[in-house]
C-alpha cells in the first residue's frame, strides 16, 4: 500500500494534501523514524514531538527561499523527510550517510548547519540583517526548544534582535525539556504556562458561551480585548513585549491547522520580530519515548552494546559518589547533561551539592570558580565539545585565579556518528596553552578513577579528558590512590623506537607494539598520563635510548600533545619522529572504530605508519632473517 511519505519529494508536495492527509502524514513519518532511529541510533524523542510543527512549518513558508535554522539541529529529522532525503534517510548518521544534524553541504533546506545549542536566534538575525542589507524579501524563522531557550547566548540574540526590529520569527518548541529537565526562572516561567488551565478555560468557555447569545457573534468581535486581557493574566507577554517581539501563542505544537493558522499570522506580520509560542509533547506518538523522554533523547541503535563493560561516564558517576561520600567540600556541576555525564547518581544521594545550570557552559565555568573561592571544590563535568563555549571563562576566571576548579571532559576524542559539531578532537590543543591549568588523560577507566581522586587533592585547576563509550573492561582497585602530577609510566622497554601515547591511544600503541614485535621490531611504549605538564625526565630518557619517536593521540595534531613532545625535544639533535592523531580538518560522523581506523589510530593502522615512515625496520628485521 502507498504511503503518503512515499510522494513527498519536496516541501511543496505538502500544500495540495487535507489535514486528514496530513494526519495520515504524521503517522507515518513518526513510524519512518522510529524504525531508521533505532537502527542506526540518534535523537529519537525531541524529533518525534516536532513532526507536525515541521510539516506546518513547510507548508506556510517556501523553503529554500525562506530559510528555517533549526536550533541544535536533533528535532530536524522529520525535516529531512519533508526535504528530498526520504530515499537516503536509512543511512542516518552512518558513515557517508545523512548527518544526524542540519548540513549546509547536505541540502539546499538546511539553511545554517548546527550542533551546540542556543545558536538559532543570532545566526537567523544575521541572516534576516543580511537579506535587508541586500534589498532582498524572505522569510527568517528560528525554530528553538526550550531548553535551548536556557542558553545565555539565545537571551543576547533576542535583545539584539528586539532592539534592530528585523522582520524575522522565533517558534518556540516547548515541551519543558532539554536532554535533562530545563532549568531556569524562565524555563519555569514557560511550564506553568503549559500546565495552567486558567487560560484555556476562560478563552473556551468565552468561545463556547458568547456567540450564543443575541447579537453574540458582533460581541464576540468586539472582545478583542477581553481575550487579550485573559490571555495577560496568566502569560509572561510583558517579556516577549520588553524585547520588542510581537507574541503569539500558546499553541498546540500538534496541532496542524492551529500551527499554520499561528505561523502564516506571524510570516504576514510586517514590522518586527515575531515570537511564536508552541506547546509539544516531547516523544510525541512512540509510548516509550512519551514515558521516558530523557532515556529516548539519543538512541544507541541496535549494533552498541557494552557486552558488560561499564563505560567511562558510569565509571566517572561511581568514582564521584565515593569521592562525595568522603568530601563535603565537592560540588558538582552539570550543564543540562546529569545523565550523560553519570552525574544523575550523585544528585540522587547529594541532591543539594550538584547543580545543573541549563545550557550555559560559560555560566557554569565560572559558577564553579565563584564556589571555589569559598572553599569548595567544584567538578565541571561538560562533553569535550561543549567545554569549548567556555574557553574565556576557564581563562580569566578559573586559571588567572589559580581556582582549584575540576574539568572532566566526557566525550573526548572521536565521538563517532553525532558528527563534526560533537567531536572532542581539539581538546589538548585549546586546553595546554592555558598557564596554571593541569591537563591529563586516563588510559583506561581504572586511571580515570585515580586521576579524579588526584585532582580533588591537588588545590589547582586541573582538566581530565577520557573519551566516549566503553572501558577497556579492567578490573577497578579498591582504594584510589594519589598520582605523581606531571608523571608518566613505561609499559615496555624496546630497542628500536618509542611509543609516546596519551589517554585512549595507550591501548592501541601497545597492541600495536606486539604486531611490530612479531616483524622482530621491539617498541618502547610510554604512558604519558599527562600533557600538562609532560613528563621531561622521562620522556629525555626514553627517547635518549634511541633517537626513532612516535607520539600517538586521539586529538588535533596541531598544538595537541605530539607538538608539545617535539617542542620539549627541539634542540636534541638527530631525533626522528612521527606524530600519529587528527590531522587539520574536522571529523565527518561515522562508526567510532571505522574513523579510528581513517586516521590510523587503531593498532594495525598505528603499526602500518611506523613501518611506512622507519621502513630500514622492516629492512633490518628483513636482512638479520636473512643471515640467521
Amino acid at each position: 500500500m502507498a504511503k503518503i511519505l512515499d510522494n513527498i519529494k519536496s516541501p511543496s508536495d505538502l500544500k495540495g494534501l487535507t489535514y486528514p492527509e496530513l494526519s495520515e502524514l504524521a503517522d507515518e513519518i513518526r513510524s519512518e523514524l522510529v524504525n531508521v532511529v533505532s537502527n542506526n541510533g540518534g535523537h529519537l524523542a525531541s524529533s518525534l514531538g516536532a513532526v507536525e510543527l515541521s510539516i506546518a512549518l513547510h507548508r506556510v513558508f517556501n523553503s529554500p527561499v525562506d530559510k528555517i535554522i533549526w536550533d541544535v539541529g536533533h528535532q530536524s529529522y522529520a525535516h529531512k523527510l519533508l526535504t528530498g532525503r526520504r530515499e537516503r534517510f536509512n543511512t542516518l548518521r552512518q558513515y557517508h550517510g545523512l548527518s544526524g544534524f542540519p548540513d549546509r553541504s547536505e541540502s539546499p533546506h538546511d539553511a545554517f548547519s548546527t550542533g551546540h545549542a542556543s545558536t538559532s536566534i543570532s545566526a537567523a538575525l544575521g541572516i534576516a540583517a543580511a537579506r535587508d542589507l541586500a534589498g532582498e524579501d524572505f522569510h527568517v524563522v528560528a525554530v528553538i526548544g526550550d531548553g535551548s531557550l536556557t542558553g545565555g547566548m539565545a537571551l543576547e540574540a533576542l535583545n539584539h534582535a528586539g532592539h534592530l526590529a528585523k522582520r524575522m520569527i522565533v517558534v518556540l518548541n516547548d515541551n519543558a525539556m532539554a536532554i535533562s529537565p530545563s532549568v531556569g526562572a524562565l524555563s519555569q516561567s514557560l511550564n506553568k504556562i503549559t500546565l495552567d488551565p486558567r487560560y484555556y478555560l476562560a478563552k473556551e468557555g468565552a468561545e463556547r458561551v458568547i456567540p450564543m447569545l443575541p447579537g453574540g457573534k458582533t460581541v464576540w468581535s468586539g472582545m478583542k480585548r477581553f481575550k487579550t486581557g485573559i490571555k495577560g493574566v496568566v502569560l509572561p507577554t510583558m517579556l516577549w513585549d520588553s524585547l520588542g517581539f510581537k507574541y503569539i501563542g500558546p499553541i498546540d505544537g500538534h496541532n496542524i491547522a492551529e500551527l499554520e493558522t499561528a505561523l502564516t499570522k506571524a510570516r504576514d506580520y510586517a514590522p518586527g520580530p515575531v515570537f511564536v509560542h508552541t506547546i509539544t509533547t516531547k516523544g510525541k506518538g512512540y509510548e516509550p519515548a512519551e514515558e521516558d523522554s530523557i532515556k529516548f533523547h539519543g538512541v544507541s541503535g541496535k549494533n552498541s552494546g557494552s557486552n558488560g563493560i561499564p563505560s567511562y561516564s558510569e565509571v566517572f558517576g561511581k568514582t564521584m559518589l565515593r569521592l562525595f561520600r568522603e568530601n563535603e567540600k565537592l560540588i558538582a556541576i552539570s550543564a543540562a547533561m546529569t545523565e550523560g555525564t553519570g552525574l544523575n547518581l550523585v544528585a540522587q544521594k547529594f541532591p543539594k551539592r550538584v547543580f545543573d545550570v541549563g545550557i550555559c557552559e560559560q555560566h557554569a565555568v565560572t559558577f564553579a570558580a565563584g564556589l571555589a573561592t569559598q572553599g569548595y571544590i567544584p567538578v565541571v563535568a561538560i562533553y569535550s565539545t561543549f567545554l569549548q563555549r567556555a574557553f574565556d571563562q576557564i581563562i580569566h576566571d578559573v586559571c588567572i585565579q589559580n581556582l582549584p576548579v575540576i574539568f572532566a571532559l566526557d566525550r573526548a576524542g572521536i565521538v563517532g556518528e553525532d558528527g563534526k559539531t560533537h567531536q572532542g578532537t581539539l581538546d589538548l590543543s585549546y586546553l595546554s596553552c592555558i598557564p596554571n591549568l593541569i591537563v591529563c588523560a586516563p588510559s583506561d577507566e581504572n586511571e580515570l578513577g585515580h586521576m579524579l581522586y588526584t585532582a580533588v587533592r591537588y588545590g589547582g585547576p586541573i582538566a581530565i579528558r577520557y573519551p566516549r563509550g566503553t572501558g577497556r573492561g579492567v578490573s577497578l582497585d579498591e582504594k584510589l590512590k594519589e598520582m605523581p602530577i606531571g608523571k608518566g609510566d613505561v609499559i615496555k622497554n624496546g630497542g628500536d623506537l618509542a611509543i609516546i601515547a596519551i589517554g585512549s591511544a595507550v591501548s592501541p600503541s601497545l597492541e600495536a607494539a606486539w604486531i611490530l614485535n612479531k616483524k622482530g621490531i621491539d617498541c618502547t611504549i610510554m604512558n604519558a598520563r599527562f600533557v600538562k605538564p609532560l613528563d621531561s625526565d622521562l620522556i629525555l630518557e626514553t627517547v635518549s635510548k634511541n633517537k626513532r619517536l612516535v607520539t600517538v593521540e586521539e586529538n588535533a595534531l596541531a598544538g595537541g600533545f605530539g607538538s608539545a613532545v617535539l617542542s620539549l625535544l627541539s634542540s636534541i639533535a638527530g631525533v626522528r619522529a612521527l606524530r600519529i592523531g587528527i590531522p587539520d580538518e574536522f571529523v565527518e560522523h561515522g562508526p567510532q572504530e571505522l574513523l579510528r581506523a581513517n586516521y590510523s589510530l587503531d593498532a594495525e593502522g598505528i603499526a602500518q605508519r611506523i613501518l611506512s615512515f622507519f621502513p630500514e625496520l622492516a629492512h633490518n628485521h628483513y636482512h638479520s632473517k636473512a643471515k640467521g
